[in-house]
């Protein structure tokens, strides 16, 4: 009899930094549900992202900034049941962590104690150190956001890229210093030049990851929403698609709506047959109240 496999050991903050040190790059896609946590999961991914990219992509807001701290919560516990491998970091979402540090930890320490999540994700640079060095010293591992930062998007003029000019980039740099010295555990840059972003990454001790931000950050996160083809509004320019669902599922509906129309679903085989004894019982056992009946008016 042989013995059953061993159960993957689950991915650590430790283990994307050892990752870092041997060259090896990092994996990171987002999930929302459990479905999709048990897919990546089991494709062998290093990190899933409960981003709040949800609001839109899922929850079909315009942005962001209205994904509230229950919905995140919602979301991480679906994803938290469906993944058991690699590392869970929720993000937080917009006034979850502004405010004040107390909230900040508040907030933060309720991704872990109510929803199952690793670390937490939040975005900002230089100005949100005290928050980060507070949740930090509660125990609860934090990764950095900076370039564009969506919950920023009215303060930036729209989504677009970050860090395209000499005085842009080197602050970009300091941010990356300042999230890493209050102890940040990695840092997610997005949509910077890939030579500003490969400059960080040579530069910082903790791993970098990559949204349009070129091949040289220590690894790659994208929405699974946009590599599957499943989020139809737009499709940002850094994105590659490896599949194109929503049109599969379209005309998925459409063959349906079809069958149905035309009587040809459900089909025998679909379909629980009763047998023919027991429908002529049953026939029978409909009609014998009606020959009483009968009898009762003779």
């Amino acid at each position: 009899m042989s013995s059953p496999a061993p159960v993957p050991k689950p991915v650590s903050v430790l283990d994307l930094a050892r990752k870092k040190e041997q060259g090896q790059l990092i994996t990171v896609l987002t999930a929302y549900d459990y479905p999709t946590a048990r897919a990546v999961d089991a494709a062998g991914l290093d990190v899933i992202l409960v981003g709040d990219s949800l609001g839109m992509v899922v929850l079909g807001y315009p942005s962001t900034i209205p994904v509230t701290m229950e919905e995140m919560l919602h979301h991480c516990r679906a994803v938290a049941r469906g993944a058991s491998r690699a590392l869970l970091i929720g993000d937080m979402p917009f006034l979850s962590y502004q405010v004040s540090p107390p909230e900040a930890v508040r907030n933060a320490g309720r991704f872990l104690q109510e929803a199952g999540m690793g670390a937490v994700k939040l975005e900002g640079g230089q100005e949100m150190v005290p928050t980060i060095q507070a949740i930090v010293r509660a125990g609860i591992p934090v990764m950095g956001h900076i370039g564009l930062t969506p919950q920023s998007v009215h303060k930036l003029g729209g989504h677009k890229p970050q860090g395209r000019t000499a005085q842009a980039a080197k602050r970009l740099l300091e941010d990356a210093h300042a999230l890493q010295e209050c102890g940040c555990f990695a840092l997610v840059l997005e949509s910077i030049p890939a030579r500003v972003a490969g400059l960080i990454s040579q530069r910082l001790t903790i791993p970098t990851i990559g949204i349009g931000a070129g091949p040289d950050c220590d690894g790659q996160v994208l929405v699974t929403h946009d590599l599957l083809g499943l989020f139809d509004r737009f499709t940002p320019k850094f994105v590659r698609q490896y599949a194109k669902l929503y049109e599969e599922m379209v005309q998925a509906f459409e063959a349906y709506r079809q069958d149905v129309e035309k009587h040809t679903f459900p089909a025998p085989e679909h379909t629980v047959d009763l047998p023919e004894t027991e429908w002529q019982d049953l026939l029978t056992s409909l009609e014998e109240p009606k020959r009483e009946r009968g009898r009762d008016f003779a």
